[in-house]
């Protein structure tokens, strides 16, 4: 079975690939995050994830990299990882009572070199959120710092925000569990 790494700091995605019983190594890719100006979600997502695997791929050549990335698209808009309280906060009136799209894009670079590619998008509904409903759960940075969209839907806090989800569960975590396996299957990786 060929070597995998998964070029990702992100400790839920670690956890699903222990949880798959997959041998890894984590490679952190630098890279700059930041949206092109007029950039669509789908195209951003997409292309974050691809610049990632390609940057790890190109410095660990004859293994499979896997690369993924998370943002929530609320219209044309991108609501990326918040860096302070005040931006999770706004971000959280922006969702309130409103229907956004949570987009994973997962990029693979096989032991070849091939680029295999998915992206999933998920709606999910926050319900209407109260000023104190916002300052609770901004309270506690772990409920949203490193968190596209300032929330995390595996977490109580996060939980309690979301009225309903469409789509794939995984990818709002970051990362779509039934459609990366099958890319890895395609890349020879049994499991």
């Amino acid at each position: 079975m060929p070597q995998i790494i998964l070029a990702s700091s992100s400790p839920r995605r670690q956890a699903y690939f222990k949880d798959m019983g997959l041998s890894f190594e984590v490679v952190v890719p630098d890279i700059d995050e930041a949206p092109y100006k007029g950039e669509k979600p789908a195209d951003y997502v997409k292309r974050i994830a691809l610049q990632k695997a390609l940057k790890v791929a190109n410095a660990h050549s004859g293994k499979v990299v896997v690369a993924a990335d998370t943002t929530v698209a609320l219209g044309r808009r991108i609501l990326g990882k918040p860096d302070t309280a005040t931006q999770a906060a706004d971000m959280l009136r922006l969702m309130s009572g409103r229907r956004q799209r949570v987009l994973t894009a997962v990029c693979v670079v096989d032991a070849s070199g091939s680029i295999h590619e998915i992206m999933t998008s998920t709606v999910v509904k926050i319900k209407p959120l109260s000023q104190r409903d916002i300052e609770w759960h901004i309270s506690t940075a772990d409920n949203w710092q490193g968190k596209a969209g300032g929330y995390g839907i595996q977490t109580t806090a996060g939980g309690l925000l979301v009225k309903s989800v469409l789509g794939s569960h995984t990818g709002v975590v970051g990362l779509p569990l039934v459609e990366t396996c099958n890319l890895l299957r395609r890349c020879g990786v049994a499991l």
